[in-house]
């Protein structure tokens, strides 16, 4: 859609019967125009315009074009859970809200931190208390467990295959995708000195941040979740 001129009309066509509805939410958020959709041999086929020429002709012929003030698209999250279904859930919306052109800011802290550690042990200086906090918990996004249904490891393997067959991105692969797409990811310090965490211990691309960076960020956002 990026690279179209305004006026130009691309047709997308998809196998999710939820495509249709996303589809129009998405083009309400970046200001393109929602055409037509028909369905076709289990597949869904849209045609999305460039721009939104044509919907605000049609609204201009039906005098409904008023001056409206644009909310600000910027979305924030606490992530609190270390659990595998709540992240992936996490980074699902967040994606989901990038591709939207949203500025999106995930918040971790407490157990949501460890989505955030590297799966190799690294060598770094801690007292007794922070090696025995640390070694307790999953490192990293591949040894966290379901908060429902974790059948002693067994949960997390199943959901993944799933996710697999259905072609969903693992939690990892939706991790990348939203650090690459400028998802700005913090993690909050003193949990991070609470739980025996370095910096080191973390992933590339996340900055180290408390509260008040957290709070600054939700005080321009019109979306705040808690996860």
């Amino acid at each position: 859609m990026k690279t179209l001129k305004d006026g130009e009309v691309l047709e997308v066509s998809s196998t999710d019967p939820g495509f249709t509805s996303d589809i129009r939410a998405w083009c309400n958020n970046t200001g393109n125009t929602f055409i037509c959709d028909e369905k076709t041999d289990n597949k869904w086929v849209v045609e999305l315009q460039k721009g939104q020429a044509q919907k605000l002709a049609q609204e201009q012929q039906l005098g409904l074009v008023q001056n409206q003030v644009p909310l600000k698209k910027e979305k924030t999250m606490v992530v609190f859970s270390g659990d595998l279904d709540k992240a992936i859930a996490s980074f699902i919306i967040a994606n989901g809200a990038r591709a939207m052109e949203n500025e999106v800011t995930m918040f971790f802290t407490f157990w949501g931190l460890n989505i955030l550690r590297r799966p190799e042990p690294i060598s770094v200086q801690k007292d007794f208390m922070a090696n025995m906090f640390s070694k307790m918990m999953p490192r990293g996004s591949k040894k966290l467990s379901l908060s429902k249904m974790n059948m002693a490891g067994m949960g997390p393997k199943m959901i993944r295959k799933i996710m697999d067959k259905h072609n969903i991105s693992s939690l990892e692969e939706l991790m990348k995708i939203g650090i690459d797409s400028g998802i700005r990811i913090v993690a909050c310090q003193m949990s991070m000195d609470l739980m025996g965490i370095t910096k080191e211990e973390l992933i590339d691309g996340i900055e180290i941040g408390g509260v008040a960076t957290y709070l600054d960020a939700a005080d321009g956002s019109n979306v705040n979740l808690f996860i």
